[in-house]
């Protein structure tokens, strides 16, 4: 939120404008930070380094695209970290060249750790500083608790999240600074950390601080042609995506974080990398033995057929972000064909069907974070500028919308015995909207925020 934010940005040259007022207002030499862009906005035209070179010449420039899974850095940026054309792809990575070998400037995946250890450390004041920025914004849009999946993609250190629970979230609370409450995951590379850290304090730390368990990614993302298929991309012939953890390793770090009793989170967005989760899981299960365990698979956003099925067979949460449909929809069947993308695309009624446990969620800042537009995307599936739905078969009724994003997100992270419904016992975490017909509301959902109340007390307005 303190960057330069290219959310919704639908012209080259707005882009570019918007980079050369972060440069003009920057001292020579400072990194320019930024993100949220989508070049789907603008037609698919991938954004490169040439684009910004000439206006930034003596600032290194860093801009993330808006899922997470892919950076433009401008030529001195790349200058820095010594990404030139003789530079391999690292392992679950791929660096964008021109035909001539040269690096466009755009990085993906485990790529973008190349030039990450290079970007200037944002300081432990900004950090809390940013907590307290989010967490205000979160209020104003009904949100009482989040699960901080922490900042950690593949390929990146898997120290950030520690950092920040340490620098930030425990210095926040100790200093009665937290406004929402949040439940923390941490690399699956750093699972036994975790495991001391819950033995030693329990899952409570707080009123406002929950140990959850540990996140792991399989494949990248749509936007970026990095998620796993079993067919190639059809704008990218003979691309499948990437596999950006090695699997065997994966399994293994979920084997034994399974086995000490840890949560498992795994990030899979492809047809093929949701299949290879869920078998995975289903064999990690079969070997550690029947217990609660609440297996969460984060997007569950293209399932191939029969796979919706298997997330209620195997008891696996399915951890969905409806708000990504909007901005999917009018480049899916570009990507996948208007058949695959038909079949298998946000398949929430199919999961339900299942009888698997669905949690929506925002993914923010993948995209905006305001549980009521989730909803009301859920229900209706209608994107911009469209005048009717996408799959209308797979719209859920406003009930399970409205149970999704409640009871059953708390119970995907082991939080339904302190939130997630007004019950006798349970936290007194509530909002208050602007109507009072609820038969108004189910309708069209078009309520907005006019107070939130944490713990029985009003934190917003």
């Amino acid at each position: 939120m303190a960057q330069v934010g290219l959310r919704g940005v639908s012209q080259k040259d707005e882009f570019c404008k918007m980079v050369k007022d972060a440069v003009q207002n920057a001292k020579e030499g400072s990194w320019i930070l930024g993100g949220g862009w989508n070049n789907d906005f603008w037609g698919g035209e991938l954004p490169s380094a040439s684009w910004i070179d000439e206006i930034s010449p003596r600032n290194p420039v860093w801009l993330i695209r808006m899922d997470g899974h892919m950076a433009l850095a401008n030529s001195l940026a790349l200058k820095i970290a010594g990404v030139i054309s003789l530079t391999e792809d690292p392992v679950g990575g791929t660096i964008m060249r021109m035909p001539s070998g040269e690096p466009t400037g755009l990085l993906i995946d485990a790529a973008m750790e190349l030039v990450t250890p290079w970007v200037k450390e944002i300081s432990v004041d900004e950090r809390r500083e940013a907590l307290f920025r989010a967490s205000k914004y979160a209020l104003t849009r009904g949100v009482t608790t989040v699960i901080d999946l922490g900042r950690y993609f593949p390929g990146t250190t898997d120290e950030l999240s520690w950092k920040d629970f340490q620098d930030v979230y425990l210095y926040a609370d100790s200093s009665k600074k937290m406004m929402i409450r949040t439940c923390l995951f941490f690399p699956i590379t750093t699972w036994s950390r975790l495991l001391d850290l819950k033995l030693q304090k329990g899952s409570v730390l707080s009123e406002w601080l929950y140990l959850g368990g540990v996140k792991a990614f399989i494949d990248g993302s749509l936007g970026s042609n990095s998620a796993l298929f079993y067919e190639e991309y059809i704008d990218t012939p003979n691309n499948y995506g990437l596999e950006v953890m090695d699997p065997e390793k994966l399994s293994n770090f979920t084997m034994a974080a399974d086995k000490s009793g840890l949560q498992v989170a795994i990030h899979a967005i492809g047809d093929k990398a949701n299949d290879m989760i869920l078998d995975m899981y289903e064999s990690v299960a079969a070997a550690n033995g029947d217990r609660d365990r609440r297996f969460r698979i984060e997007h569950a956003q293209h399932l191939a057929p029969g796979s919706a099925n298997r997330f209620g067979q195997l008891h696996i949460v399915a951890s969905v972000q409806p708000d990504h449909l909007l901005d999917d929809a009018d480049s899916v069947a570009k990507k996948l064909g208007s058949e695959r993308a038909v079949k298998e695309s946000y398949l929430f009624q199919s999961l339900l069907n299942g009888n698997a446990l669905l949690a929506l969620g925002s993914d923010w800042p993948v995209a905006d974070i305001n549980p009521l537009h989730s909803i009301r995307t859920a229900v209706k599936r209608i994107p911009p500028k469209w005048d009717h739905a996408w799959i209308p078969s797979e719209r859920i009724s406003f009930t399970d919308a409205l149970i999704a994003q409640t009871i059953s997100a708390a119970r995907a992270a082991f939080l339904d015995h302190h939130l997630g419904s007004l019950s006798p016992g349970k936290l007194a975490d509530f909002v208050i909207l602007s109507t009072n017909s609820w038969d108004e509301f189910s309708k069209d959902v078009s309520a907005s925020v006019l107070a939130t109340y944490v713990g029985g007390k009003q934190l917003y307005p």
